[in-house]
Parts: C-alpha cells; sequence; structure tokens
C-alpha cells in the first residue's frame, strides 16, 4: 500500500458550504406546506458580525486576525454555536455551519437558534500565551452580540475547554460579573458539564445504533472506518469498539491508516496525543487516501470538516451506512448518489447533536448551580437521542425521503411555526 499523506481536508475546491446549505433548504420547501410562505427566513442570516482580531505576538510584532460570529436564527431561543480556529474559516462556511446549528436545535427540540463563530488561524502555530491574548481579544469584539440569554457560543475545532474559559472570563470581566452560563463546553471546575466532552462521539455511536437497528446492521461485529481522530472520531471509535465494532481504517489531517483485523484505538488514541497525528503509528499499515475512501466497511463515519464527501468519493464508498459526526461533510449531490446506491445517511443534524444536547444540559446547570451525575447526564442524552431519531425515522417513512430531508422537515416546520407565532416587528 502507499504511504501518502491525504490532503482532502485543505481542498481548496470543496463546494462553498453556503450553497450546500441554501440546496438543503430547497428540498425541504415541498413538504412544508403553508410554512413556505417563511421559507426565505432560513436563506438570510439574521446577524454576521465581522471583528478584526489584532494581538502583540510573543517577538513583539504586531498581527492582525479576522473573526466572526454568525447569528442565523433566534426564533426559538438564544443562538448557540460553536467557535472554530482553522486555517479555512471563512464568512460563507460559518453562516453555514450556523444554519446546520438552527436546523440541528430545532431537530432536538432544544430551545435554542442557531449559531456559529470562527477565526482564521492555524492554531498549531502560536504559542500557548497567543492562543489566549487571540482567545480574549475575539471574545471582546464579539461581546457585543453574545450572552447566557443571546448567544452561548462552545468549542468547535480548534479550540477546547481551555478555549472556553477563556472565553468566560474574557465576558464575565467585561460585564463585571462571573457568568458562567456564556460559553458551554468548559473545564468542570468552572461548571462545566461531566459528559460534554465525550457527548457528540457518544451520541455519534447511538445515531449509528439506532439505524442499525431498523436496517438490521447491529454494531457487534460491524467494521467501521473513520475520518477525523479529534474529540469526535475519536471518541466515537472508542465507544464503537467498546459495542463490538471492529474499527479496519482512521483518517488525520496527516495520515491514513488501516488493519483489517481490526486497530487497537486505546493505543492509536494514546498515539495521536503524543504525536498529534496518526501518522507512524505502528498497529496499522498507512494507506493512501484513495484507499481510504474506499475501504469495507459497515459503518462509515466522516468526522472531519465539511465537503468531504464529493460525488466522486460516494461513488466509491463501500460501506452500508454513512453517520455524519461533521457538519455538512456530504454535499448534496453526494447526498444523491449514496441514496441511489442505497447507502443509508444518518445526517449531521441528527447524529452529531449530542454535543450541544450536553452543551444544553450544561447551561440548565449554569443557570440553576444544580449539577447532575455523569450516569444522569448520558442517560438524558439517550433518551433525548432516541427520541429525535424516532420521530425522524418515522417522518422518512411516511413522506418516503431521506433521513436528511426528514430532519429537516420537521426542524423547519419548528423554527417557521415559531417565526410565524411571533410574527414581524415592528
Amino acid at each position: 500500500m502507499a504511504n501518502h499523506t491525504p490532503l482532502s481536508y485543505l481542498d481548496p475546491a470543496r463546494p462553498e458550504p453556503w450553497a450546500s446549505f441554501i440546496e438543503q433548504i430547497d428540498r425541504v420547501a415541498p413538504h412544508l406546506g403553508h410554512f413556505s410562505h417563511w421559507l426565505e427566513t432560513l436563506k438570510r442570516p439574521k446577524r454576521v458580525l465581522i471583528v478584526d482580531v489584532p494581538i502583540v505576538r510573543d517577538d513583539g510584532s504586531i498581527a492582525h486576525y479576522e473573526g466572526y460570529r454568525v447569528q442565523h436564527n433566534l426564533s426559538r431561543g438564544p443562538g448557540k454555536g460553536g467557535v472554530r480556529f482553522h486555517p479555512a474559516v471563512t464568512l460563507n462556511e460559518v453562516m453555514a455551519l450556523a444554519g446546520w446549528m438552527t436546523v440541528k436545535n430545532a431537530a432536538l427540540g432544544l430551545p435554542y437558534g442557531g449559531a456559529k463563530g470562527g477565526v482564521r488561524i492555524d492554531p498549531q502555530a502560536f504559542s500557548r500565551a497567543e492562543l489566549e491574548r487571540i482567545t480574549r481579544r475575539y471574545t471582546s469584539e464579539i461581546g457585543i452580540v453574545i450572552g447566557p440569554d443571546k448567544d452561548i457560543p462552545a468549542p468547535d475545532v480548534g479550540t477546547n475547554e481551555q478555549t472556553m474559559a477563556w472565553m468566560m472570563d474574557t465576558y464575565s470581566v467585561n460585564v463585571g460579573h462571573t457568568a458562567s452560563g456564556v460559553v458551554t463546553g468548559k473545564p468542570i471546575a468552572l461548571g462545566g458539564s461531566l459528559g460534554r466532552l465525550e457527548a457528540t462521539g457518544r451520541g455519534v455511536y447511538i445515531a449509528a445504533r439506532e439505524a442499525g437497528l431498523r436496517i438490521g446492521v447491529p454494531i457487534s461485529g460491524a467494521r467501521v472506518a473513520v475520518q477525523g481522530f479529534g474529540n469526535v472520531g475519536g471518541v466515537a471509535a472508542r465507544v464503537f469498539r467498546e459495542n463490538g465494532a471492529k474499527i479496519v481504517a482512521l483518517q488525520d489531517a496527516q495520515a491514513a491508516i488501516a488493519n483489517p483485523d481490526g486497530i487497537d484505538i486505546t493505543a492509536a488514541l494514546a498515539h495521536a496525543a503524543a504525536h498529534g497525528s496518526l501518522a507512524g503509528f505502528f498497529g496499522a499499515e498507512p494507506i493512501s487516501d484513495e484507499e481510504f475512501w474506499q475501504a469495507e466497511c459497515e459503518y462509515f463515519i466522516p468526522a472531519a470538516l465539511e465537503g468531504q464527501v464529493t460525488p466522486e468519493r460516494a461513488r466509491n464508498l463501500r460501506t452500508r451506512i454513512v453517520v455524519e459526526g461533521a457538519n455538512g461533510p456530504t454535499t448534496p449531490a453526494a447526498d444523491d448518489i449514496l441514496q441511489e446506491r442505497n447507502i443509508l445517511v444518518i445526517p449531521d443534524v441528527l447524529a452529531n447533536a449530542g454535543g450541544v444536547t450536553v452543551s444544553y444540559f450544561e447551561w440548565v446547570q449554569d443557570f440553576s448551580s444544580f449539577f447532575w451525575s455523569e450516569e444522569e447526564i448520558n442517560a438524558r442524552l439517550e433518551s433525548i437521542m432516541m427520541k429525535a431519531f424516532a420521530a425522524i425515522w418515522q417522518t422518512a417513512r411516511e413522506r418516503k425521503v431521506s433521513v436528511r430531508t426528514a430532519a429537516f422537515i420537521i426542524a423547519c416546520q419548528r423554527v417557521l411555526a415559531a417565526r410565524e407565532q411571533r410574527g414581524l416587528y415592528p
């Protein structure tokens, strides 16, 4: 097998995410009845903030970075969505991610609208002190639109609980009191929730399990391939393995590896933590990007960035079920190909909703200053995701549409009903 560094994460030709979101909204229009009167609401972000993020670097130079916070829709509650630090962050991407958060929160029945943020940097290129300065300045700049009852950021690609701690502290200093509910995904000591770190990956597993039960593809003994080996993909791979699945292929931004007998996930996680990548891991063979996308498996989990499952890759995938751990990983054209090939897709707005669900729990706990055990958190997560999955699956069967379209039908009806009932001001 070829030893090849996959570059798909950085492909400049990947489709514009906002165009994909708009196409998904257009596809659901025929199913919305009289609510389609309000559909244009979902095609226009409510608020877009572009900010300059200047800092003094460690060498004394002044550097400027571009940051964003987009509130796509606030009809059902305050904005909710992560903050991404990545060199490919663009306004187009953040708008799409905010739109998917609107749909995700509504599909799960969470009392939030959709929002998203980001700064166009490579976090690996900065010291810890520089990252703190970037985070604090960015938080100050977007402070005019965020707040515990306005818009609640959370971690995303390139950010973590430490980022959230800095954001919470900066906002709190600026408003003159501790506001723990301004962000979620915080450290436990600052009002974070037990179970939050693993919630997205655990939710991916729950969604996969529920899909497998319905089409006769049990998790136990199933082969699984995972793209992305961070907080989502790494946790999902571990939970799949704990429930009897065999992880046969993994890919991160630097390497792709495979072992048909199953990869030792504990060892792979330890290697990635120590070296920052799967590259050089001895428990599997290095493979090419192309070979990874053709790995034979029952479950394929894209858990990296958006736009990864292109039409060409959709034609070559050798799987039964795609479970979207990332946001927007499958283009609409690729979606059509997967449907033609009878490959079931469990969409991002359902499959990766575990993170925002437990973020909701964290937000509620912060307001009440009463905290639940990890067992309670996981049980509540399971209950909400199973209920949402069942409703979306039933809608898909009744309407004879894909699971993605079914999720959008339920979510868009909820958002547009709120828009209609609230009316327009003035």
